[in-house]
């Protein structure tokens, strides 16, 4: 019996090579299944690829933040591993920084009681306020991550369970993330600093439920982690783990077309050639997967559905070398020198290139020497965006001045002067390289309407074997849901498996 016929004749294909895919794809050779994985791009890993210079430097393409530790160990656990088997975690300390001003910087530490002081320091009574604020992000922490975020959202007797329903109200799925920070907190600095997380969750803190304060709890006391050797060692990981399972990887193999018979998709091609498959998890851009790789007759939602949907941010991204060192950053650094509800505004309701945008600066070479050569500085600088701009270079240069000009002004550092690298990143290259529905950066939004059971179906309602994973269906944007995702998408195939026995 050949390996692509590995399970009682049963192989299956994950298209995508993202945190999804690599997840779901380890969980179904677990059970025994052929798994081949098929990623358009030469590298694996999705918007966690890592760009290597030939002049020394490794930037850490997407994903920089590293939230909500538990769940990655908990996906190593799994198959009989720990992450130190892989790669070694940092507790940053600061986690990182907010730049309000020239001589107004939070340094957010990493031990809890110093982050009560500097609370206090600002506002009289907050250390009370974030103790009470966390306690609740806690409780939501405990039942989201643990539970919520792993229900496939087919159907709402998910939800008939007796520790959710209790703490249904407990949850604030109903209530405005932004009202419930404004009960706790009055200074705009620890308002901005409470609301930065749902900027990158897809919507304005006005819109975001009040449910994910629980990334407050994830960054504030679980801690800011930083794998050395970036992001793209925790891909590395997860990829050794899944070929252990017997799983094949097939790069430079773009997808294109799945042919359906009956309720079942038959054939994958690929440029790679076309092969029978009995399962599919399509962990690549949901929306790309519908529109170019099926027949209307077999695509869950019309383009009219997609254009209704809030998308998450795109950004603007730079991939800078500097020849000498940088004082005065942080490994991350917030730039909020300017009105973040603008910015916010011009991302999520008149989607244009900002007026006066915040951005975030990474300089991982702080931590680890190994991501630059010595003495020199890895620089990653972020812009959120909305998405579906046109991103000519005029205009990528015109923002790089903008954001030079404040960030050699902070640092009081002439940067431009010391480059040896530069690259930008922006929207036509989330299309071009992920085929990324308008661009979009992260998914899809956290809105209300967008949260579990009303995101995009994991399930195709009109094909048996074809499941989805990603951040453009359950449970939603991020590295560790999505990490998730891969997991509930391979598990509901799975039982489809069983079933047909």
């Amino acid at each position: 019996m050949s390996d692509h016929q590995k399970k009682e004749g049963l192989a299956i294909a994950v298209i995508g090579s993202g945190f999804a895919g690599i997840s779901a794809a380890a969980y179904l050779a677990k059970q025994g299944y052929s798994v081949d994985v098929y990623e358009k791009n030469s590298d694996i890993g999705g918007r966690a690829r890592q760009l290597r210079t030939i002049n020394g430097y490794v930037f850490d393409m997407g994903p920089s933040w590293y939230w909500m530790p538990g769940v990655f160990e908990q996906f190593f656990n799994d198959f009989g591993y720990k992450t130190e088997d892989f790669y070694e975690l940092q507790l940053l300390d600061p986690g990182f920084s907010v730049v309000f001003g020239a001589d107004d910087v939070l340094n957010i530490p990493a031990d809890f009681e110093e982050l009560c002081l500097l609370f206090e320091s600002i506002e009289s009574g907050s250390s009370a306020q974030l103790r009470r604020f966390l306690t609740e992000a806690e409780y939501k922490y405990r039942i989201g991550i643990g539970k919520l975020v792993y229900k496939p959202g087919l159907s709402l007797l998910e939800f008939a369970d007796a520790e959710l329903v209790k703490g249904l109200f407990k949850l604030q799925v109903f209530t405005s993330f932004s009202a419930h920070v404004k009960k706790y907190f009055k200074d705009p600095r620890l308002i901005a600093l409470m609301e930065f997380p749902v900027l990158f969750l897809g919507a304005m803190p006005e819109d975001t439920p009040a449910l994910y304060s629980l990334m407050n709890y994830a960054g504030l006391k679980l801690g800011t982690w930083y794998p050395k050797g970036g992001f793209g060692k925790v891909i590395q990981a997860m990829k050794d783990v899944a070929e252990r399972q017997g799983v094949k990887f097939h790069t430079n193999a773009a997808v294109t077309a799945l042919d359906v018979q009956g309720k079942r998709v038959i054939n994958l091609s690929s440029t790679k050639g076309t092969l029978e498959y009995a399962g599919i998890i399509a962990a690549a851009d949901y929306h790309h997967v519908e529109e170019k790789l099926l027949d209307l007759t077999y695509r869950n939602y019309s383009e009219k559905y997609w254009n209704n949907r809030v998308l998450a941010p795109s950004c603007l991204i730079f991939y800078l070398g500097v020849k000498t060192k940088i004082s005065g950053l942080n490994h991350h650094t917030l730039f909020f020198d300017e009105d973040l509800k603008q910015h916010s505004q011009e991302i999520y309701k008149d989607a244009k290139w900002p007026t006066k945008p915040l951005f975030y600066v990474c300089c991982p070479s702080i931590t680890d020497p190994s991501v630059a050569p010595a003495g020199h500085e890895n620089l990653f600088i972020l812009m959120p965006l909305a998405t579906d701009l046109e991103d000519p270079e005029a205009i990528r240069e015109e923002y790089f001045s903008l954001i030079m000009d404040r960030l050699e002004a902070y640092t009081d550092t002439a940067i431009r002067e010391q480059l040896d690298y530069k690259k930008s990143y922006c929207v036509s290259d989330f299309v071009a390289d992920y085929n990324s529905y308008k661009g979009n950066a992260y998914g899809l939004a956290n809105t209300l309407m967008q949260t579990a059971n009303l995101k995009p179906s994991l399930k195709n309602k009109k094909i048996d074997n074809l499941f989805y994973a990603g951040q453009l269906t359950v449970p939603g944007p991020g590295v560790p849901p999505s990490i998730i995702s891969g997991n509930i998408a391979a598990q509901q195939l799975i039982k489809h498996l069983n079933k047909q026995r």
